[in-house]
C-alpha cells in the first residue's frame, strides 16, 4: 500500500510566528521595565542617529609636545585610535573626520556619557613593555578552582557562564598567596629590572585572572597607565590578554618604522612582510640591553609588547640582541596589518596630546521634519501598494495588506531591540532601506499570486495550484532576495557613514521578508484555499478562473474545467491526496479529472 504524503499543517507555522513576534514584544517591554532609569535603558521606540537627533560635537588638534611637525598620516592614525575607543565603547554611528589637514572632529550621537567623553580627549601613548604572563581572554573559572581545591579534574566545558561575583570570589581566592585577606600590591622582593617576575603582585594577578578581554568595553584604550608599574592589558583584537613589567622604552624612541618584504642575512628576499624598525640614539642604548636580557629568558617572558592606547598592538619574541637601533618585527603579516603596525609606532613615536578646541551641543542635520517626511513617504508608498494589490488582486490583496503588517511589527521591533542591546541607531539612510523594503516585500507576494494565477490559467485544482504556485514562486523568491541580501553585505562593508545604515536596514528587511513569507504569507493561503470564498473562486477572490484568462480548451463555464493533461492531472491527485482541497474541488461545482479523462 502505498505510503499517503503528509498533511501540510499551516497552523503550525503561524503559531510559530506569533510566538515570535510575541517573544520579541516581551523582550522589549521587560527590558524598559529592568532597565527603567538606567543609563543604557531600553525603549520601545529605536535610537535616532546623529542626522536625526544631534549630538555632541568635539574639535580636537593633535599637538606634539616637542613641537614635532604632525603629518597628514600622525592625523589618520589619530583618528583610527580615537575611532577605535568610540567602537569598543559601543557608541554607533559616531562620525569621525579630519578637518583642514590638522583637526579632528569627533561628532558622538544622543547624549553620550562623561566616560566616552573623556577617552575622546585622553592622549594616546606608546611605549615597549615587556612580558610577564600571557594567557586566554577569558576570566578565570571558579568551577576550575573548586575543583582544583577538591583534588578533582576540572570540568571539560565549563556547564553555565559564571557570574562576575563568582569570578571575582575566585580570583581573590587564587591570588591572595598568603591567605591573609588582602590583595597586596607591593612586591615581596626588590626587582632587579623590568622583566622580573616580582612586579606580579597580589594585585595584579588579580586583575589578570578578572580581566575579560572578550568584552568589547575592555578593549576601548585611553588608559593612562603609569610607565614605572606593572600593568595588565588585552591584545587589540581580544585574543590574548598579558601581564606586562614596567616600560622599558617610550614610543619617542622611535625615529621610524616601514613595512616592506622581509630579507634574510644573505639579502635574498623571504617573501614575508615585516616591519623595521629604527630607534634614535638614547633608544638604540636602552634597546641594546634590553634586548640581550630577553635573550636569556623563557617563554613568555623572551618577549616584548608595543603597546599603543593601552592596548597591546605587537608582542614579538627576540630572536637576536639588537645592537645598531635597527630591529625587524616579522610574524604573519599581511601587507595591509605590516603597514598597519609602521603607522601605528611612527604614530606614538611623537608625544602627542589631543588639545580640545571645542565641545559643543549640536542640532540634528536633517531634524525631526525630514524624519517625519521620511515617514511619510513610506505611508504613501505603502498606501500605494496596498491600493494596486486590492485593484489588481481583489481577495488576495487583503492577505498582502495583513503581510505587510506582519513585516512592520517585525521590522520595527528588530531594530527597537537592536537598539537596546547593541546601541543601533537609526539614520535617514536606514530609514530609506526601510520604505525600499516595502517594495521588496510587495514583490514576493506579487511572484506568489502570479504563479498562482498561472496555476489556475492552466486548469489546476484551486486548492493544488496553491502548492504548486508556491514550489515555483519560492525559487524565485530565495533567489532574489539572496541577490538583495548579497548587494546589502558587500555595500555594508565597502561603504561607509550613511550608506552603511541603509545597507544594514536593507539586509535586515530582506531576511524578514523571507521569514514573512514562509511562516505567513503561504500557510494564510493554504488556509483561505479551504474557504468557500477562495477555494470556489470567487469573483472578487482574485482567483476567479474565467476572469484570469482560462481558455475555452481548459474553462467550460460554471465552474468546470476541460480535462487537464495527464501530468497535471496526476501532480493535482498528488497533491489532493496531501490533504489539499479534499474532495478534489477545481472550482465551483468542478471535480478532479478521472484518469480515463486526463487521457491515461
Amino acid at each position: 500500500m502505498a505510503k499517503r504524503p503528509n498533511k501540510p499543517r499551516p497552523g503550525r507555522k503561524l503559531i510559530f510566528l506569533a510566538v515570535l513576534i510575541i517573544a520579541l514584544i516581551g523582550s522589549l517591554v521587560a527590558g524598559v521595565q529592568l532597565t527603567k532609569g538606567k543609563e543604557d535603558a531600553a525603549s520601545l521606540a529605536p535610537k535616532l542617529a546623529l542626522d536625526l537627533e544631534g549630538g555632541t560635537q568635539l574639535i580636537l588638534t593633535p599637538k606634539a609636545t616637542d613641537n614635532s611637525q604632525i603629518t597628514q598620516k600622525d592625523v589618520e592614525q589619530a583618528i583610527e585610535v580615537i575611532r577605535q575607543r568610540v567602537d569598543a565603547s559601543g557608541v554607533t554611528e559616531a562620525e569621525i573626520t579630519s578637518q583642514g589637514g590638522q583637526n579632528i572632529v569627533v561628532s558622538l550621537p544622543g547624549q553620550p556619557s562623561e566616560e566616552t567623553l573623556n577617552l575622546v580627549r585622553q592622549s594616546a601613548v606608546l611605549r615597549f613593555r615587556p612580558v610577564l604572563a600571557a594567557g586566554g581572554p577569558g576570566t578565570i573559572d571558579p568551577a576550575a578552582v573548586a575543583a582544583a581545591e577538591k583534588g578533582e579534574q576540572p570540568p571539560a566545558q565549563p556547564t553555565a557562564k559564571p557570574s562576575a561575583d563568582e569570578v571575582k570570589a575566585a580570583a581573590t581566592k587564587v591570588a591572595d598567596a598568603n591567605g591573609d585577606g588582602k590583595l597586596s600590591d607591593t612586591p615581596a622582593t626588590e626587582p632587579a629590572n623590568s622583566s622580573d617576575p616580582a612586579w606580579i603582585t597580589e594585585q595584579v594577578n588579580y586583575d589578570f585572572y578578572t580581566l575579560d578581554c572578550t568584552d568589547p568595553a575592555n578593549r576601548t584604550g585611553g588608559s593612562t597607565d603609569d610607565p614605572a608599574k606593572p600593568m595588565v592589558s588585552c591584545s587589540q583584537d581580544g585574543s590574548q590578554k598579558f601581564i606586562l613589567g614596567p616600560a622599558a622604552l617610550e614610543g619617542t624612541a622611535v625615529k621610524s618604522a616601514t613595512a616592506g618584504i622581509g630579507q634574510n642575512s644573505q639579502g635574498m628576499s623571504t617573501g614575508q612582510w615585516v616591519v623595521s624598525l629604527q630607534l634614535n640614539g638614547e633608544g638604540t642604548k636602552t634597546f641594546a640591553e634590553f634586548s640581550q636580557r630577553l635573550l636569556t629568558l623563557q617563554e613568555p617572558r623572551n618577549q616584548f609588547a608595543v603597546v599603543l592606547d593601552g592596548l597591546v598592538v605587537s608582542n614579538a619574541k627576540m630572536n637576536d640582541p639588537i645592537l645598531d637601533g635597527r630591529a625587524q618585527i616579522s610574524g604573519n603579516f599581511t601587507q595591509a596589518t605590516a603597514n598597519q603596525l609602521a603607522n601605528q609606532l611612527n604614530f606614538g613615536s611623537l608625544p602627542l596630546n589631543f588639545e580640545v578646541q571645542s565641545e559643543d551641543q549640536i542640532s540634528a542635520t536633517l531634524g525631526s521634519e525630514q524624519l517625519a517626511r521620511g515617514v511619510l513617504a513610506g505611508i504613501i508608498g505603502v498606501i500605494l501598494v496596498v491600493l494596486y494589490m486590492l485593484w489588481q488582486y481583489h481577495g488576495l490583496g487583503v492577505v498582502s495588506i495583513a503581510s505587510l503588517v506582519a513585516a512592520g511589527i517585525l521590522n520595527y521591533g528588530v531594530i527597537a531591540l537592536l537598539s537596546w542591546t547593541i546601541g543601533y541607531r537609526l539614520s535617514l539612510p536606514g530609514v530609506v532601506g526601510l520604505i525600499v523594503a516595502v517594495g521588496i516585500t510587495a514583490d514576493s507576494f506579487i511572484v506568489y499570486f502570479e504563479r498562482i494565477r498561472d496555476e489556475v490559467r492552466e486548469g489546476r485544482v484551486l486548492s493544488a495550484a496553491v502548492e504548486r504556485g508556491w514550489d515555483r514562486a519560492r525559487r524565485t523568491i530565495l533567489a532574489s532576495d539572496a541577490v538583495n541580501f548579497l548587494a546589502a553585505v558587500v555595500l555594508y562593508f565597502l561603504a561607509v557613514g550613511g550608506v552603511q545604515g541603509f545597507a544594514f536596514t536593507l539586509g535586515l528587511t530582506t531576511l524578514i521578508d523571507l521569514v514573512v513569507v514562509m511562516l505567513f504569507t503561504h500557510p494564510v493561503m493554504q488556509l483561505l484555499v479551504r474557504t468557500k470564498f477562495f477555494g470556489e473562486g470567487h469573483r472578487f477572490s482574485g482567483l476567479e478562473p474565467k476572469s484570469l484568462g482560462a481558455t475555452s480548451m481548459t474553462y467550460r463555464g460554471r465552474g468546470r474545467f476541460a480535462p487537464a493533461p495527464a501530468r497535471a492531472a496526476a501532480r493535482d491527485k498528488e497533491l489532493v491526496g496531501a490533504g489539499v482541497g479534499a474532495g478534489g474541488v477545481l472550482s465551483t461545482g468542478a471535480r478532479a479529472a478521472s484518469p480515463e479523462e486526463a487521457g491515461e
